[in-house]
């Protein structure tokens, strides 16, 4: 029996599965921020991911987390947890994967025994999306994320975005985009 010559891996190596890949948008408006908050929403690995969100003061990160929110079915008030630090609420729109998304703000984060005082790491190990503000504030605590979304902004309407994939259910959300 004869073996044929084989070039290239048959198998994704963990390396290779996992690098990163990324896209850019424009937004030109607010309402393509709701566009996309709506796409996002739509894709099926969204109810158990970690997003980070990256920008700064101003560039729409707390924007997009609202209509992400809404579109996930979140009633009510949606603030942002600047001074909390974090914000649950109950999105019936992530169902039947998980209903609850957790609204981090790191912002004012600057005590990594916070971290474990406020029972982040259960928040973490447990179903729901995780969606983070100023995510560098709390790096070393933090796995990796699955999608990183950075906003910068143009002008007083225009972002530019750029989405950053890190891991294989980060992968889905930016193949389903």
């Amino acid at each position: 029996m004869t073996v044929a010559p084989h070039t290239g891996q048959i198998v994704e190596s963990g390396d290779t599965a996992a690098a990163q890949a990324s896209r850019q948008f424009t937004w030109h408006s607010e309402a393509d921020t709701e566009t996309f908050a709506r796409q996002l929403a739509a894709q099926p690995p969204l109810a158990n991911a970690f997003i980070t969100l990256h920008g700064d003061l101003g560039a729409g990160k707390t924007t997009l987390v609202r209509h992400l929110l809404r579109v996930l079915g979140v009633q009510g008030r949606i603030k942002s947890p600047t001074y909390a630090v974090v914000e649950p609420h109950e999105a019936p729109g992530l169902a039947p994967q998980a209903t609850t998304v957790w609204h981090f703000d790191f912002y004012r984060f600057d005590d990594p025994r916070e971290w474990e005082d406020a029972g982040f790491r259960d928040i973490f190990a447990n179903p729901g999306l995780k969606v983070a503000e100023w995510p560098e504030k709390a790096a070393a605590l933090t796995p990796l994320a699955d999608l990183a979304i950075h906003i910068e902004a143009m002008d007083d309407t225009e972002r530019k975005v750029t989405l950053h994939a890190h891991t294989p259910a980060g992968h889905a959300l930016l193949q389903g985009l």
